[in-house]
């Protein structure tokens, strides 16, 4: 558990929650939306996005989920999913019953609390992206994606000297910023051009991150880092 400091007793009940692991494949639904919702998911290994799709196709990338992560936990106490939760890699889910997840609030007051908090902080992010999207140029928007995905990951010890993996393809970050993936493409290459960041492969390093940081308006405030606390491990 995170966002709250937990008794034993807490620990030990939320531990002891009726759960089934399952593991997806890669572009694996955990949720569709509009589907009725009778599990909870915790994202135990992987990464996974939320997305809404328009009538007429469109994705928007609306947050990315990290291990740790409730992913639906919103989902799951609105009955009915108003958006969908898929995985961008192989991932390794814990499954929890709406009704177990109800019972522990009602019985443990500090667990509850913890869960809102979680689902504050996810309301953060999206407030963050929206204005991300519809107020950031090209530049900025991409820069700010990158240094959250550092901070984030990094928490998860998936980042090391703000170096990671990019857990998304050019296409997938340009759904996630509101971009063409040729303006996606070209904006990475004018950020190497200009030594803010480094690529190899699917590794970004992050090579000036003060200058970075600056050119996409990055304050991690809304992840509430002081907050976080490490998650525990379901499979224990």
């Amino acid at each position: 558990m995170r966002l709250e400091h937990l008794s034993q007793d807490d620990v030990g009940a939320f531990l002891a929650l009726p759960h089934r692991l399952k593991w997806l494949d890669i572009g694996g639904y955990i949720v569709r939306e509009d589907d009725r919702i009778e599990h909870c998911c915790v994202l135990l290994e992987g990464i996974a996005i939320r997305h809404k799709v328009t009538n007429g196709g469109n994705r928007q990338i609306v947050s990315i989920q990290i291990p740790g992560d409730f992913v639906d936990l919103q989902n799951s106490l609105l009955d009915i999913a108003d958006h969908s939760v898929q995985t961008l890699t192989k991932a390794h889910v814990a499954l929890i019953p709406v009704t177990a997840i109800e019972a522990l609030i009602a019985q443990r007051p500090a667990v509850g609390r913890a869960l809102w908090r979680d689902t504050l902080i996810d309301a953060a992010i999206f407030r963050e992206w929206i204005v991300n999207v519809g107020r950031r140029d090209a530049a900025s928007r991409i820069a700010h994606l990158l240094c959250e995905l550092a901070v984030r990951l990094a928490l998860t010890g998936m980042a090391k000297d703000h170096c990671y993996k990019m857990p998304l393809t050019q296409e997938q970050l340009a759904d996630a910023v509101g971009l063409t993936p040729i303006h996606v493409n070209r904006t990475l290459r004018d950020l190497e051009r200009q030594k803010l960041i480094k690529r190899e492969k699917r590794t970004i390093c992050i090579v000036d991150w003060p200058a970075l940081e600056e050119l996409g308006d990055f304050n991690d405030r809304y992840l509430h880092p002081n907050l976080t606390q490490d998650p525990v491990d379901v499979q224990a």
